[in-house]
């Protein structure tokens, strides 16, 4: 049986050219997520239905919790330290100097407390874009191949395998993830021809099911850990780049959409693109991890 119990709706209704990174908080109950090319920073507490948006001082692919409180903030200049007490955001490291026309774009972080991003071409044509590791030391090491576009990664379970995908080339890897922190076994994970959609952000549910948004594709994918494709949940628009879970019990699910690939006549006719939309499952997601490494 299936685990999706509604249909995804949109609960903020931002119309933004690129919602990126949801991430469950769970020390404010409440959803973070980015606007890429809108340089903003959101929050959503669906408890009492707040909004509360603070601007980045250039685009921003992720935040991601730290331990203690703020954020790692993932800017075109690198990582920086976000406080949402007074908005401002200090510069960390920029993994990629040598690198102006790369961007950050998504992250997550493992069991043990490290941070996990990608960058990629801002022009989404070179392959000049790779997965890091940000290291106790603060340094970034990079761990995979190089392609256009990266996303992910995501972390099993029992941490010990981590997916990142090729948009471009339509392709989910797994690999594995060694307690020391190097990612060993690269192998493929599940292929998605681009004419069904690009796959964008991975997550993992507690199953071990491997959620995947298709941009392009309007639809969420959820895959068994084994690479079997398992359930399609379907939206009215057509950029789907990434879910989350959350709620009290991690049952809801909520999905960042975008509409900057859309002309006027698109968008018209997909008013609900570049919205925040929510919908319920069975099975729940996996709490999140704050950035202990690095920081």
């Amino acid at each position: 049986m299936g685990v999706v119990r509604s249909e995804p709706v949109s609960v903020w209704q931002l119309g933004a050219p690129l919602l990126e990174g949801p991430v469950w908080v769970e020390r404010d109950q409440a959803l973070w997520f980015v606007d890429i090319k809108g340089r903003k920073v959101h929050r959503y507490d669906p408890a009492n239905g707040d909004r509360r948006s603070w601007d980045a001082p250039d685009q921003v692919g992720f935040v991601a919790p730290i331990e203690g409180g703020g954020f790692v903030a993932g800017l075109k200049t690198g990582l920086a330290r976000f406080d949402p007490a007074d908005g401002s955001f200090t510069h960390l490291v920029d993994p990629e100097p040598h690198l102006p026309g790369n961007r950050l774009n998504d992250a997550t972080v493992d069991p043990e407390g490290r941070l996990w991003f990608g960058t990629m071409d801002d022009a989404e044509a070179a392959d000049s874009g790779t997965i890091y590791q940000l290291a106790g030391d603060g340094s970034c090491v990079a761990s995979s191949p190089l392609v256009s576009i990266t996303n992910g990664p995501a972390v099993s379970p029992d941490g010990r395998t981590l997916y990142h995908i090729d948009t471009l080339g339509g392709v989910v890897f797994a690999c594995d993830l060694d307690a020391d922190g190097a990612l060993t076994g690269r192998r493929e994970f599940a292929r998605i021809p681009n004419a069904e959609g690009y796959p964008d952000g991975p997550t993992v549910d507690s199953e071990g099911c491997v959620w995947v948004g298709l941009y392009k594709g309007s639809v969420v994918r959820r895959y068994s850990p084994s690479g079997e494709l398992l359930e399609v949940v379907r939206f009215p628009v057509d950029a789907i780049t990434k879910i989350a879970f959350g709620g009290p019990e991690l049952k809801t699910v909520y999905a960042t959409t975008a509409a900057k690939h859309l002309s006027a006549e698109e968008k018209a006719a997909m008013p609900g693109a570049g919205d925040l939309f929510a919908f319920e499952v069975s099975v729940p997601g996996l709490p999140g991890h704050l950035v202990r490494a690095g920081v």
